[in-house]
């Protein structure tokens, strides 16, 4: 692996971006930010999955106005998404957010951009160039391909606003093509300071999306490439938390919650190991501490991953071998495995 590019840390509310800060895990909510309660509910149900910034949705000056009385309600630091009417981002500005998401697909006059630069500045709020391959400005050169028109997009916007004395800024340059996506941030890691958000945008649902958007942004992590990750999914906001850490937990950058490792099953099975370790799963999410714990099938692999776990079982026929920090504790029945496993990730996870 890549050591990770340096960039120049920002401050999002309470949360550092860049730098040598931890990559950081957000999503956005799926709710009407106009609809307050709905809006804290699914901020809340994602702080409880550990997202750690949230952007909302501003299309109006209703949903910006919002946000003060979003922010009284959780924790997380909340980024204004401000599309086409460059008023909403001072308006969300006054409401108290901790960031701006600007598109320069639809807000780039320089007038514009520097009257938001200038309150941005003023509050110390940081301003994400929100580049997508879906919604580009028009480019000088029509003959670019559309991950070097995505880089010159975000060139144009951040030489702007550094020409306003502004460095509070934070970049993506998100595509559906994963070639594109990877094309685009290599070009412009070597050419900015700033720490870059990644993600595969629109990359569908779940069983598609997840392996998508951990194709590019696992090639970025490992090339070095990234400050902060968002899997963009078509279902609950949980979901791409979830998948988020579980890209960093694979690729020893983040611990965050419990680690499964399960057998796929085969034939040699004696008992039923897909149901065991979808009981064992659910079990896993309401555990927050980073643990390993492995659900085995048979004496091919299953005593040494189970071994290697902090706490596993290596299942036969009616029973199975409990280990716990690769030392055989005892064998239970097959009625207690779940019980017993988790008895024993609980006393290790108090």
């Amino acid at each position: 692996m890549n050591p990770r590019r340096v960039s120049k840390p920002i401050q999002i509310g309470s949360v550092t971006v860049g730098g040598s800060a931890p990559i950081v895990v957000q999503s956005m909510t799926k709710t009407d930010t106009r609809d307050v309660m709905s809006t804290i509910s699914q901020i809340k149900e994602l702080e409880d999955c550990g997202c750690e910034l949230v952007r909302v949705a501003v299309p109006d000056a209703e949903a910006a106005r919002a946000i003060s009385a979003i922010k009284r309600s959780i924790s997380t630091p909340v980024i204004a998404d401000i599309h086409f009417d460059y008023r909403l981002a001072l308006i969300a500005l006054e409401a108290g957010c901790d960031g701006l998401r600007l598109n320069p697909g639809n807000i780039s006059e320089p007038e514009k951009v520097k009257t938001i630069a200038q309150a941005a500045k003023e509050r110390n709020i940081p301003i994400r160039i929100g580049v997508n391959a879906g919604s580009l400005p028009r480019v000088a050169n029509p003959n670019l391909t559309i991950a070097e028109q995505m880089v010159e997009a975000a060139l144009q916007q951040i030489r702007l606003l550094e020409s306003l004395d502004f460095d509070l800024i934070k970049v993506p340059l998100k595509a559906f093509d994963v070639p594109t996506t990877i094309e685009a941030y290599q070009n412009i890691a070597e050419k900015i300071p700033y720490p870059l958000h990644i993600g595969i945008t629109e990359a569908g649902l779940p069983r598609t999306g997840i392996i998508r958007s951990t194709v590019g942004i696992s090639t970025l992590l490992y090339l070095g490439i990234g400050d902060t990750i968002r899997v963009s999914l078509t279902a609950h906001p949980r979901e791409e938390v979830i998948a988020g850490y579980e890209i960093l937990k694979s690729l020893n950058l983040r611990q965050h919650g419990p680690i499964l490792v399960s057998c796929p099953s085969c034939g040699r099975a004696e008992v039923d190991i897909v149901k065991l370790a979808e009981e064992v799963e659910k079990e896993l999410i309401k555990i927050d501490k980073p643990i390993k714990v492995a659900v085995m099938g048979c004496v091919v692999n299953g005593p040494g991953e189970a071994k290697d776990a902090d706490i596993g079982i290596a299942c036969g026929k009616g029973r199975a071998v409990l280990f716990k920090k690769g030392e055989k504790i005892r064998t239970i029945r097959e009625k207690d495995f779940v019980v017993a496993l988790m008895r024993e990730v609980g006393i290790m996870t108090s």
